[in-house]
Formats: structure tokens, sequence, C-alpha cells
């Protein structure tokens, strides 16, 4: 069987074994296929905007009256709150069993004072929301006001006359379509795309992975254990007690965004994937997987909340500071504040953490501490931010009586 006529989770799985491979050993021939990780990034940073923003309005317009998309927004902001209430919870009680941080050597990072505590403050959030130039919005990819004006734009669109209505909702559902299937080609190049990008990154870490692993082993694992009890228990709890769906068969479905994710460091470039597997492969509708996907990517952030809860603790006991009960809720409710500010882009956790470390008057310093694992985990974690969105959106279509394929 040749690589071409593979499944794309196959060709994905073999590129990964490849760029590490590529990376450990010819760590500096690698400029020779990075360029390839560059493209692939750009291709898919390039359909991002439109995607979003015309899967918003065609869904939108897609549920007629203003009652059906107030039932899902409910449904589907509920889901997020509380998956992302669990995952902060499990991390709360591993770090706490754990203790990764005591006894840990302070090997800070000088680095750490390039991180601005006050980026994105939580009372900004959703000031943020509403643009006040939407062009100027579109061009700097600003997800959360792009999803507010595309659902009022959507929504007063099935209040315009019968004639523009229709012209309207056949013009972004035609959009929409035409913007698939530039998704379903650059999908095609996903492989090529990964082995370039995990290649670039195993070289330029490929001093420091043993020092790495070693220095940092406890606190790594804590934040994988949590998030892969997140991940193959809690979630697929929910979507079988609630969603009476069967989550491993939804799983299955999901390998090859999940490893897309897991490579890229992004729920956002993962989005075009996610949509095509959820649509296609687990058989939920359009109108569903329009509304809920793009917001997942954007506010709902399972695998980062959990990872800033556990960070935030892991900080403290290095430094010595017992957080008091009070204190260990308000880390809580500010990981789930600062989750859905959250980018979903590499590296938007590692900023947001700073918000927590302050609102504990923890010192900023100590990110400084776990720069040096973060692009690992980062890889972990959006890939529970995307397996969560998914299995969000299997939850909200059974609750609309819909027939999935799980």
């Amino acid at each position: 069987m040749s690589l071409l006529k593979m499944k794309l989770h196959w060709q994905i799985l073999i590129a990964l074994v490849l760029a590490v491979a590529v990376g450990y050993f010819f760590g500096n021939q690698v400029s020779y296929i990075s360029w390839m990780g560059d493209i692939f990034l750009r291709l898919l940073k390039m359909i991002i905007i439109p995607l979003i923003f015309s899967s918003i309005v065609s869904g939108v317009t897609s549920m007629g009256s203003g009652k059906n998309l107030g039932r899902l927004g409910i449904k589907t902001l509920s889901y997020y709150l509380m998956t992302s209430l669990f995952a902060i919870l499990t991390g709360l009680l591993l770090v706490n069993l754990i203790q990764p941080g005591v006894g840990v050597d302070m090997g800070f990072n000088s680095n750490a004072g390039t991180f601005d505590a006050h980026e994105g403050k939580l009372s900004e959030i959703f000031i943020r929301m509403i643009p006040e130039n939407v062009f100027e919005a579109l061009m700097n990819g600003d997800i959360l006001s792009i999803i507010f004006f595309a659902v009022l734009f959507g929504f007063f669109i099935n209040s315009a006359k019968s004639k523009y209505q229709q012209t309207l909702t056949t013009f972004f559902d035609s959009f929409f379509d035409v913007m698939m299937k530039m998704t379903m080609f650059i999908i095609r190049f996903t492989p090529l795309g990964i082995l370039g990008i995990v290649a670039t990154e195993v070289a330029r870490n490929a001093e420091q992975l043993s020092s790495i692993a070693g220095s940092m082993a406890i606190y790594m694992l804590t934040v994988i254990i949590a998030l892969s009890i997140h991940a193959f228990i809690t979630l697929p709890l929910v979507v079988r007690v609630v969603g009476k769906a069967h989550p491993y068969r939804h799983l299955n479905n999901m390998i090859t965004p999940l490893l897309t994710a897991f490579s890229t460091s992004s729920s956002s470039a993962t989005l075009p994937l996610t949509i095509d597997a959820v649509e296609n492969r687990s058989g939920v509708s359009n109108k569903i997987t329009s509304f809920t996907l793009p917001l997942g990517a954007t506010i709902n952030m399972d695998g980062t909340a959990l990872y800033e809860c556990v960070a935030a603790l892991f900080i403290a006991q290095v430094y010595g500071i017992d957080l008091s009960f009070g204190q260990q809720m308000l880390v809580v409710v500010t990981a789930l504040l600062a989750s859905i500010g959250a980018a979903g882009i590499p590296m938007a956790g590692l900023v947001m953490i700073t918000i927590i470390l302050s609102a504990v008057n923890l010192p900023l310093e100590g990110v400084g501490l776990i720069l040096a694992v973060d692009r690992i985990l980062d890889m972990c974690r959006t890939s529970v931010n995307v397996w969560s969105d998914s299995c969000g959106a299997v939850i909200i279509a059974k609750s609309e009586g819909e027939k999935t394929l799980v």
C-alpha cells in the first residue's frame, strides 16, 4: 500500500515519527524541510478568518428564529463552562496530591520578564468582543470580535425582507461551501506540513531534551495525567451520559484533527480539519458545527484552563507559598475566565498564566521555570481543547434531536 493511499491519520503518524527522527539526528539539515511547515501554517491561517465568518453567518441564518439561536447559544456556553470547570478541578486535585513543585531546584529563565502581566485583563475580555471597526478586527484576526459581529450579522439577515434574506443566505452558504473546498485541498498537505513543523521544533530543542525531561519530569507528568483523565474519562462520560453517544467511536473519527492540533499547538489552525471530521465522519449537521466549533476554538479551552491551574500551584509550591482554600478557589475562577480570553494560537496559555499569578500575588518570575517544557505541554493541552470542542458539537447535536453517526 502506497503512502498516498493510506488514510490521512496514518500519513500524519508516519510524518510525526519521521519528523522526530530527522529533527534529532539531522538537525543541521532541518532547514531543507522547515519551509513546508511554514507554508502549511500560512495556508491554514489564510483561511481561518473567512472560514469562521462564513460558517457562523451561514450557521446562524440556517437556525431561523432568534429563539433557536438563543437556545443553541445557552446550550453551547453551558457545556463550555461545565467542561472547563471539570478540567480545572481535575488539575487542582492532582497538583495537590502529587505536589510536583516541592523540592524542585529553581532554575529561572531570564526571559520571564518578557511577558506582560496586564495583557488581556479579565475585565476587558467581554468589552473586546464588540469591535470598534469590524474591518480592522478582520485584518487583525480578532476572533472574538469577528464571532460577535458574524452572529449579529446572521441574526439580522433573518430579519431582513424576504428577497434580501434569500440573496444573502444563498451568498454566505455558497461562500462557506467554497471555503470548505479550499480547506479540503489544504488538508491534503497536512503530513508534509507536520513533518516540517515538528522536525524544526525537535532540532531546536535536541540538546535540551534530556535535561528538560529530568528536571521537570514530575511537573510534566502531573499535567499530562490530568489532561489524560479529562480527555479519556471525564469528556467520554459527558458524551455518553449527557449526549447518549459513543465517545470512543467519535474519538476514532477525530484522530486526524487531534494529531494536527498536537503538531501545530493551535486550535484555530486545526479548525478546518475539526469541522470536516465532525461533519463528515461523526455525522453532525453543518447547522451545529458552523456555530459551536468556531466558538469553541476561541473560548472553550479545557486543556489550557487545566494547565494554567496546575502551573500556578506548581509555581507556588516551588516558592514554598502555601495557598489557602480561598486562594486556590480564586485560581480556579481566574483560570476559568482567563481560558475564555486565551487565543487559539501557540503559547497563548503561557501569557494568560501571568493573569492568574497576579490574581493570587505569586511572583511573575515563576513563569521562567515552566518555559522550558511549555511547548511540549502546549501540544498536549491543545489536543484536549480540540477534543472538547468536538465532543460539545456531538452533545449539542444530540440534544437537538439529530441522528449522528456516533
